[in-house]
Parts: structure tokens; C-alpha cells; sequence
């Protein structure tokens, strides 16, 4: 059975999360820390898009401003998304692809899946892998409602996936932030999102910790990877490599508005 680095449940704002992240992947590369899983949450409340989106398009940059919502771009790919200080877990996975067994982008989603799948089995809820399509990021539904998104960015045989897993939603907030182009209006969008989007308190029909959901999913992928989490710190080099992309990179307008879009 192997060690993986097991990083508690700790909140930063969405600039720090997106530097810590790709600070913990280019470590890895490097070799200079083991496989790691990552719990976070957010604060301020933030909407994160993927690395291709026009930001613009994605998000009601007007509201984000008023309500003190950050904006941030992700290294990886995906939609736009809205974080919820209170009412979910991100998740990050930074690990080498062949100690997965996954070497696809789609086998490496089923297995990290698999792991988040057995932690909602834990407390009650069975849930199913949907493979997406050209235009959706693989993700975990219920009845056909989707409870997990995640994405990912690939680099010299390592694999980052971060994603989120609500514990509760509120669709009104979540698409008074977001554009949606199937929609004329934040009420629109949010009714037919209804039908679309759920969380583990809704189909539980209670209210779920975060703290009972992070020991859920530590059960959830140690059982099934096979591996041991226990938990560490991070690294000199990645707090100080952190630092630097946070200041320099996701501070950075022109990172975020997609200007000269080309560095991560």
C-alpha cells in the first residue's frame, strides 16, 4: 500500500487555491513530492473559468464585482464555475497518470470518480460516472443531475484534477454570477438548471458537514486506490513557488482576462 500526502480542508481566496495547486503539480514534476490530495474551500465566494473561456462570456463580471466575488483562471480546461464559500469541497489531485492505471484523460476521470463515488456511497448516496462530450467535462450525477464537476491539466506524465462536490446549492446566487448562453435571464437559467444540477443535502435529504464529507472522501479514496493518506505539509519549494504565482500570475489581469493567454 503506498503513502499519498493527504493537505486537510483549508480555505484561501481563489488566487492562492489556483497558485498552491499548480505549485503542487510542478513539484510533482520535479519529483520532489509524493501523489497528493487536496481539500479546500474558498473565501471570498469565487467564480473560477477554465483556461480557454473568454471571461467575458462566462461570467457577470458587474455582480462579481458588487458582491465581492473574485474571478479567477483556472490551468485547466473546462466551464465556468462558481465556488460557494459555505456550501462545498473542492478537491485537487495532483498525481503521476501511470500510478493511476489511467493513461487517458477519460481513465483518469473514472478513477478519481470512482473515489469520490465511494465517499457519497459511505454517507447514503449512490452515484453514477457520466463520461460528458465534446462540450461537457466528464462528471458524477444523480438521477441525471450532476453533484461533482471537475477538470484537468496535463503535464509530463503527471495529471492535476481539481473539482468541486456540493454539499448544497443555490442556483439563484450560483447564476447571478455566471452567463449562460441558453438563457435570457439569471431566473431562466436557474430554472432549468434545477433540473440539471443537485447536491448531497438535497438528495439526502439533510444537511451534510464539511468536515463529515472530508472524512468521507479520505475513506473513499484510500479504499479505492488502495493507498494511505496522511498528512503533510507543503514544501518550501512549493509554498515559495505559490507565492510567486500568486502575486505574479493569478493576481495578474492579464492572466485572468486572457490577454497574452499562453504561460501555465
Amino acid at each position: 500500500m503506498n503513502d499519498w500526502r493527504l493537505r486537510k480542508l483549508e480555505t484561501r481566496n481563489a488566487f492562492e487555491n489556483m497558485a498552491v495547486d499548480e505549485a503542487i503539480l510542478e513539484a510533482k514534476i520535479k519529483g520532489l513530492v509524493p501523489n497528493t490530495l487536496r481539500f479546500y474551500r474558498w473565501k471570498p465566494s469565487a467564480v473560477s473559468i477554465g483556461k480557454f473561456q473568454n471571461i467575458e462570456k462566462e461570467v457577470q463580471l458587474e455582480n462579481c464585482r458588487k458582491e465581492g466575488v473574485d474571478v479567477v483562471r483556472r490551468i485547466t480546461g473546462g466551464g465556468a464555475v462558481y465556488h460557494d464559500a459555505e456550501s462545498e469541497i473542492t478537491y485537487s489531485l495532483i498525481a503521476r497518470k501511470a500510478d493511476l492505471n489511467a493513461h487517458d484523460m477519460l481513465a483518469v476521470y473514472a478513477m478519481v470518480y470512482a473515489g469520490i463515488a465511494k465517499a457519497l456511497e459511505i454517507l447514503g448516496l449512490n452515484v453514477a460516472f457520466d463520461e460528458g462530450n465534446e462540450r461537457n467535462c466528464p462528471n458524477l450525477v444523480f438521477n441525471g443531475k450532476k453533484i461533482s464537476g471537475s477538470a484537468q491539466s496535463h503535464k509530463s506524465g503527471m495529471v492535476l484534477q481539481h473539482g468541486t462536490l456540493l454539499l448544497d446549492v443555490n442556483l439563484d446566487k450560483m447564476f447571478s454570477f455566471l452567463r449562460v448562453p441558453w438563457a435570457k435571464t439569471c431566473m431562466e437559467a436557474s430554472a432549468i438548471a434545477e433540473r440539471k444540477i443537485t447536491s448531497v443535502s438535497n438528495e439526502l435529504g439533510k444537511k451534510v458537514s464539511t468536515e463529515d464529507m472530508e472524512q468521507a472522501l479520505v475513506k473513499g479514496f484510500e479504499e479505492t486506490f488502495n493507498i494511505r493518506l496522511v498528512d503533510g505539509s507543503l514544501t518550501p519549494y512549493e509554498r515559495e513557488l505559490a507565492e510567486k504565482l500568486y502575486k505574479e500570475k493569478y493576481l495578474n489581469k492579464q492572466w485572468n482576462n486572457g490577454v497574452e493567454n499562453k504561460s501555465g
